[in-house]
């Protein structure tokens, strides 16, 4: 399977193409690339993998949470190639994005928002929670107490790892093994099953405004 991996929501404009499970090719670019250029930046990579569009078999975008900005004109871009191309799209989440390739049993996963504010998804064998909010409100609805196994933690700030000292949690710090983001969301977009339409995609940017944080969710067994 050939697939377009395409990623704004984690920091950095980032595209990659998957063959058959291997990535042929990458580029990932900073600052304001999402905004002013990433179509030349999906372009480039599409050639450096020597693959036209008409070779794609899908598209798979991360869908956050992540940087309101590029994530927003990243699923954009997602949605408008996958309709011009008539591609099916897959819709990637940060959390899996940063998870790749760990197979973690027990798995604190965070993705920094506004200053002081992140997104966080624990799991642990079948209870998987997620909130969004403050850090330490965060991390008070989705973590257990703490024990003496030690917690992996991955993309984590330094405001969180401080957090989680002072909570007087054993924290195994890891950093994401597949990068740049878009070559995990390329990756991971080849096992998932695309949406019926690309409208269906929708961008979780996590967190309310600034003037309304959401409700903070409590652990739930998955189905």
């Amino acid at each position: 399977m050939i697939v377009l991996g395409i990623e704004g929501a984690l920091g950095e404009f980032s595209a990659a193409v998957a063959i058959d499970g291997t990535i042929v090719a990458q580029t990932a670019r900073g600052g304001n690339v999402a905004l002013e250029s990433g179509l030349t930046v999906i372009d480039e990579t599409l050639r450096a993998a020597k693959v036209r569009a008409s070779s794609l078999e899908r598209i798979a975008v991360g869908n956050g949470p992540g940087g309101f900005t590029g994530l927003r004109i990243t699923v954009a871009y997602a949605k408008s190639l996958a309709q011009a191309w008539r591609l099916p799209l897959v819709a990637v989440s940060s959390f899996d994005t940063l998870e790749l390739g760990t197979e973690l049993a027990r798995c604190l996963c965070i993705v920094t928002g506004r200053p002081g504010v992140i997104s966080a998804r624990f799991r642990d064998g079948d209870t998987v929670a997620r909130a969004s909010g403050p850090i330490a409100e965060v991390l008070g609805a989705v973590l257990p107490a703490p024990d003496k196994r030690p917690l992996a933690v991955i993309g984590a700030s330094e405001g969180v790892l401080a957090a989680l000292a002072e909570a007087r949690f054993i924290v195994e710090a890891r950093t994401p093994l597949v990068t740049p983001a878009a070559a995990a969301v390329a990756l991971a977009g080849a096992r998932a099953h695309p949406s019926a339409s690309a409208h269906e995609v929708r961008a979780d940017y996590g967190e309310a405004p600034a003037a309304k944080i959401p409700s903070l969710t409590k652990a739930t067994p998955r189905r």
